[in-house]
């Protein structure tokens, strides 16, 4: 059965505003206040003309909510109460499951709603490039099996590919 794809406005890229677009260091010299103030106060500073902490939590959550009810939808009484991950469950290998790819900042909203964490907790988790998370909702409570997972990015690392990862990270990420 081929997996569907599907995108979701809710899970977009957080706007950066005047940011969008502007290397790191260009951002730390033109913004250097806004950006000290958006780390230290997320949810009272942020990009100018860009989205909010709550903006995004104002998109991120109903879609959160979509997404899960549709792993749901349909599904017999009890089969959401065990884990399905491997390793981790016995349910079987055909009970929901979802892939969802998505920039870091919509992650750590993503992970704090799950999580039933305040906003204000935004930067309590960092993201690897590519990296991957495993979250296991089971009965309505969420677990993270694994986060920051780079593994499957070994085969890509040759010198070349190595070094232009490296200029990727310092090009953006704030």
């Amino acid at each position: 059965v081929p997996v569907q794809v599907r995108p979701e406005d809710g899970f977009s890229e957080i706007g950066q505003g005047s940011w969008e677009g502007l290397h790191r260091t260009v951002v730390t010299e033109r913004y250097g206040e806004e950006l000290a103030a958006w780390r230290r106060r997320p949810l009272e500073a942020w990009a100018p003309g860009g989205e909010s902490i709550a903006e995004v939590a104002a998109r991120v959550r109903p879609a959160l909510r979509r997404l899960l009810g549709a792993l749901a939808a349909g599904r017999p009484p009890g089969t959401l109460d065990r884990s399905h991950v491997r390793g981790y469950g016995d349910g079987p290998a055909d009970q929901p499951w979802s892939l969802l790819v998505a920039h870091d900042g919509v992650f750590k909203v993503t992970l704090l709603t799950l999580f039933d964490l305040p906003l204000e907790r935004f930067w309590m988790w960092s993201f690897e490039l590519c990296g991957i998370s495993v979250v296991d909702v089971v009965g309505g409570r969420a677990t993270l099996r694994a986060h920051g997972l780079t593994d499957h990015l070994a085969p890509l690392l040759d010198e070349r590919v190595q070094a232009e990862a490296t200029h990727r990270q310092r090009s953006g990420g704030l």
